[in-house]
């Protein structure tokens, strides 16, 4: 285990360029969102200061309005597309225009309360602790004009799980006249077997496009995107985060902001309920435009775990995730393999991911659903032990996928070793 911690280490320091980390070199070479956040937990395993920087570092690009980009365009690289001349977002530090799923919170929460230097981690929270809250709000208010207490993604970039089977219906709504000709960079980086298609790419961008001819005013991007996704994992992230950071603004003496954060939680939970189906013992994504749940089992409806949700829905999770154990050699597929549009090695169409198993893992650990739990935790070390520190793994045979050296896979096997041994 040791060395499995060291090699982590390694590409953690490998990837770092001193204010950030790189999710990998090449494929991925600026800042990304929620990479950045699960990075800073294994970083924080050996440098409290750094781990607190990456995230700081993030947050120092919230947009006025709240938002917090997926991509912080720190220097220029043309290994990526769509790079900072297609996304025209007139930051002084380019970013995108979209946002990606709101783990800060969760973080911060946990670095504060694991920190050894406890005056240097109640003076990061503080600072940090309005400009989470701040996107919270955002989210709310741009992303649930309605009020349903859910919000909505409008890309699927935005959930994480960029082209997962979950999005096929809705995005065939999306166009793809007067997309304006571009070259994928992904491609020469992966294998184009494992990637996205070039039609799924053509509407990627004809959303980045519409947006952007919307001078990115988040005020009108819900009512104007033909794509409005709510994403149980999505939310059960940001609900998370909500009720942690509520915990945390009680800890630091803000209580409004506790009030507020708790509020958001409690409500969105409830809301939750919404999206459970009991055919398939999970939660599903929902298509808003047609108001309808989407009938896809995805691993969206387990990530959901990581919320504070009901016992007995954590249970049934639980269930699933042994369901599916049956089915593969590693936990967790990113879709159910009795699926017909399930798909081993493509990008979320089935590989497993060690940032989602850890999500899930952690969610179902703090609902009492230890021994599934633990399944996870173990059957990612082997996956790792197997095939190294790749982006994401086939969950059939092991077979490392996508980028390699991957920077989040690494800070998970931190976490992941440290929680045993803690055990």
């Amino acid at each position: 285990m040791q060395t499995l911690v060291q090699n982590a280490s390694e590409i953690l320091k490998e990837n770092d360029l001193g204010t950030y980390t790189v999710p990998t070199h090449g494929l991925y070479p600026f800042q990304w969102n929620w990479d950045s956040c699960l990075t800073a937990l294994g970083q924080a395993h050996f440098n409290e200061v750094r781990a607190w920087r990456e995230i700081e570092t993030l947050l120092a690009h919230q947009w006025e309005d709240g938002m917090v980009p997926h991509i912080i365009f720190h220097k220029e690289d043309d290994g990526y597309f769509p790079g900072p001349e297609v996304w025209a977002t007139g930051r002084d530090v380019p970013t995108s225009g979209i946002t990606q799923p709101a783990v800060a919170g969760f973080a911060i929460k946990r670095l504060f309360d694991r920190a050894k230097d406890k005056e240097l981690a109640a003076d990061m929270a503080r600072a940090l602790l309005p400009k989470v809250f701040a996107w919270h709000e955002w989210f709310f208010a741009n992303r649930d004009p309605q009020g349903t207490g859910l919000v909505a993604i409008l890309h699927p970039w935005e959930s994480g799980r960029d082209n997962s089977v979950d999005w096929d219906d809705a995005f065939e709504r999306v166009p793809t006249t007067g997309v304006l000709p571009f070259t994928r960079r992904d491609t020469q980086h992966a294998n184009p077997d494992h990637r996205p298609t070039q039609a799924q790419y053509e509407r990627y961008i004809w959303l980045v496009q519409l947006f952007r001819s919307l001078n990115w005013d988040n005020s009108k991007l819900h009512d104007a995107s033909p794509f409005q996704v709510v994403d149980p994992g999505f939310n059960g992230i940001l609900l998370r985060s909500c009720m942690d950071l509520a915990d945390l603004a009680d800890a630091l003496g803000e209580i409004e902001i506790a009030e507020k954060s708790r509020a958001q939680a409690t409500r969105g939970i409830a809301a939750m309920e919404s999206l459970w189906s009991d055919t398939h013992g999970q939660y599903l994504c929902q298509d808003r435009r047609q108001n309808a749940l989407i009938d896809s089992p995805s691993v969206g409806g387990l990530i959901a775990a990581f919320a504070p949700i009901p016992a007995h829905r954590a249970k049934a999770l639980a269930d699933r995730v042994t369901a599916m154990a049956n089915k593969v050699s590693y936990l967790v597929p990113s879709h159910d393999p009795d699926a017909a549009d399930y798909d081993a090695k493509r990008y979320w169409r089935g590989p497993a991911w060690l940032i989602v198993n850890y999500l899930i893992s952690d969610g179902l650990k703090r609902a009492g659903q230890t021994d599934v739990a633990r399944r996870i935790a173990n059957s990612s070390v082997e996956l790792i032990e197997k095939s190294g520190f790749a982006e994401y793994y086939d969950p059939m045979t092991g077979e490392p996928c996508g980028g390699t050296r991957f920077t989040w896979t690494a800070a998970m096997v931190i976490e992941f070793i440290a929680q045993s041994d803690a055990g």
